[in-house]
C-alpha cells in the first residue's frame, strides 16, 4: 500500500508569494473577506501556517488582517 506524503506535496505552497519569491513588505487586505475566510477555522481562529501553507511571513499578515478585520466588524471574534 502507498503511503500518504505529508508536509510538502506541493512546490511553493504560499497562495500569496509570486514565481519571483515572496513579495516584500508583505500585504494583506484585512477588506478582502473572502479569502480571510480560507484562513480560519469554524470557530474563528487562524490556522496553522502547516494547514494554511503560507510562508512565514504573509502568516503574520493574515493574523494582523484578521484581527483588524474582526475589529471593524467584518469577521466574527467567535465561530457560529
Amino acid at each position: 500500500m502507498k503511503r500518504k506524503q505529508l508536509g510538502k506535496s506541493r512546490k511553493g505552497r504560499c497562495r500569496f508569494c509570486t514565481k519571483e519569491g515572496c513579495p516584500r513588505p508583505a500585504f494583506v487586505d484585512f477588506k478582502d473577506v473572502t479569502n480571510l475566510k480560507k484562513m480560519i477555522t469554524s470557530q474563528g481562529k487562524l490556522f496553522s501556517r502547516k494547514r494554511s501553507g503560507l510562508c512565514a511571513a504573509f502568516q503574520r499578515e493574515v493574523g494582523t488582517a484578521v484581527k483588524r478585520a474582526r475589529f471593524m466588524g467584518l469577521l466574527p471574534y467567535v465561530g457560529e
